[in-house]
Order: C-alpha cells, then structure tokens, then sequence
C-alpha cells in the first residue's frame, strides 16, 4: 500500500531531521503537527480536526459538536506522572480528533509525553497487538490495564534511533499495516 510506504517515510524523516523536536509536547496543536508531518502527502484533512462524526466498532469516539471543548479540556490535563500521561492518552483516543491516522500519530505523541515527563518511552516491541488494542478498547471505562501493559514496556533508551523505527512498524502493525518495514525504506 502507497500510503503505508510514504507516511513511514516521512516517519522516519520526522525522527532522522530532528522535526520530532520541534513539538508542542502533550498539546492538542503538537499531536496535529505530527499528523500533519505524517499523512500531509496522503490525505487533505492531515492535522485538522475532523468533520464527521466516527466509530470503530461499536465505539462512537467524541461526536463533532463536543469535540473541540474536549481537545481544549485535554490540553488543560497534566502530564507530569505516569498516570498522567495515560489518562492524557486516554481522553485523547477518546476524541479520535482525526478522520484517520489518529492511532499511529497518538502513539509518537504519547511517547513524547514520557519522553519529557519521565525520561522513558514504549519498546512498542515489547507490547502485544492484541494485549493493547484490547486495553485500549476498554480504557474508556477503566485504564488500569493499558497502564500496566504499557509501563511494563517503557525503557529509557529515549535517543535510540533503532527503537523509535522499530516502534512505528509496531505501531502501523496495530493498525493491520505490513507491507513494508520502515528499515527497507
């Protein structure tokens, strides 16, 4: 698939030149310019807010009228500690606030939140698809589970290139994205 070879592209290009960076860390307008940096060649709407309303499953995320009150009061949550980050994360994921890429952009977002507030960041190698889509689904009602899996993850390898490169074919193999490895590219 195109869209998987150029967005892991321009994954590795936003770690290789240092744009990862330039974030606005744990900001509603840091997660949308990684969506943008990511999905600017592939999709017209990349970091904007969506404009529809969106499900997965059986699970309607934030509908379009409440959802920029909700990105407002998410960036007004802390992300200081552990727990933080997670329910930051959470709420986030909650307001999907993107018609598509909002998981794999969330992902470097809250690695980016660790990395600042703790010094740590997730092997994603080390994290379960299954285990984690299954946390994920459910921590709308109760995060305890997403927290253990994930901290039983993080390492303090924060400058390791191999690790971040790894972790973005893990995250876009959570999303059923294959095709190419990001070292390949």
């Amino acid at each position: 698939m195109l869209a998987e070879k150029i967005t892991k592209q321009r994954a590795k290009q936003f770690y290789d030149e240092q744009v990862i960076q330039q974030v606005a860390v744990g900001t509603f307008a840091g997660l949308a310019d990684i969506h943008r940096y990511l999905f600017a060649d592939i999709y017209d709407f990349a970091g904007t807010i969506r404009d529809v309303n969106i499900a997965k499953g059986q699970f309607s995320f934030a509908p379009m009228m409440y959802l920029k009150p909700a990105l407002d009061y998410i960036d007004k949550l802390p992300h200081q500690t552990y727990e933080e980050v997670i329910t930051k994360y959470v709420e986030m994921n909650v307001a999907h606030p993107f018609r598509e890429g909002n998981g794999r952009s969330m992902r470097i977002w809250l690695d980016l939140m660790l990395r600042e507030s703790l010094g740590q960041v997730i092997d994603w190698a080390r994290v379960d698809k299954e285990d984690y889509l299954l946390a994920m689904a459910r921590s709308p009602i109760k995060d305890v589970e997403l927290r253990v899996l994930l901290q039983d993850a993080l390492t303090n390898e924060v400058n390791n290139r191999d690790l971040y490169m790894k972790g973005i074919d893990q995250s876009y193999y959570y999303e059923g994205y294959t095709t190419y490895l990001i070292d390949d590219l």
